[in-house]
């Protein structure tokens, strides 16, 4: 495994600059979603749910919003590294082109990794931000969820990525979607509370990378603090790391095989 250098910041840049050009061909999409999906649930379904006491006394709507900005942090992170960085891997010759200049493959993947961080975070604010709008937030520790959004965008860009160096055709994100991202956002306590699942299961349901992330936003999004939290984030920081650097390794031999 080689370090990447400060130059992975010019791919970034790069990004940014495309992204911003077009952001209105996928921006409001981006934004309306989410939208719909807290609405419908939080206002919809939450009309049907009268015992709050496993929510601690929150309305359903309450209890949903912290784990929509980081499932959808999630998403955004996940596609950015997916389909994104795999059009401009095989299809736009984009890394080919940039591997001419004084950039390596690990700037290349340092600055996949960290511009999907960066849309995993700039989710985050938007929807915060329509949170607040609708009265759901009440306490200022909400303010640090998009930082916990950059953070599992980290940890999500690097993963999705990692799956990109392997993949053998685009088709095959449909199982990384199908068996491995959508499971987590119905299953890693974004609608519901773990509480729920046998202990066997709640316990497990901690392997999958969503899980401590929304325990974590939930936490801030209350300002509530317990030691589950620091759990969470180091489970995060391991995620991180591991496939981070893992993805460093596999994207060379993808790119100069």
């Amino acid at each position: 495994m080689r370090p990447f250098s400060w130059r992975f910041f010019r791919l970034w840049q790069r990004n940014r600059d495309v992204f911003f050009r077009l952001w209105h061909s996928e921006g409001a999409g981006a934004i309306i979603e989410p939208v719909l999906v807290l609405l419908a649930f939080g206002m919809g379904m939450g009309a049907f749910i009268s015992n709050t006491a496993e929510l601690g006394g929150q309305r359903y709507i309450e209890f949903l919003a912290p784990g929509i900005i980081v499932a959808y942090a999630m998403f955004a992170a996940s596609f950015e590294c997916t389909y994104g960085s795999y059009f401009r891997m095989e299809h736009h010759y984009t890394f080919d082109a940039i591997l001419a200049t004084p950039l390596n493959v690990e700037d290349i993947t340092a600055g996949e990794i960290f511009w999907g961080a960066t849309r995993a975070f700039m989710t985050g604010c938007v929807i915060l931000v329509i949170a607040a709008i609708f009265q759901l937030v009440s306490s200022p520790w909400a303010l640090l969820i998009p930082l916990v959004a950059g953070m599992a965008g980290l940890m999500f860009a690097s993963i999705a990525l990692f799956v990109t160096s392997i993949v053998p055709a685009i088709y095959t994100f449909n199982f990384f979607f199908t068996l491995f991202v959508t499971p987590m956002f119905l299953l890693s306590g974004v609608f519901f509370p773990l509480s729920g699942f046998p202990e066997i299961i709640q316990k497990l349901s901690w392997i999958a990378p969503l899980t401590p992330v929304a325990r974590l936003a939930r936490g801030l999004f209350q300002g509530e603090f317990e030691i589950s939290m620091l759990l969470a984030l180091g489970i995060i920081v391991v995620w991180t790391v591991v496939f981070f650097s893992i993805t460093l390794v596999t994207m060379r031999r993808r790119l100069t095989k």
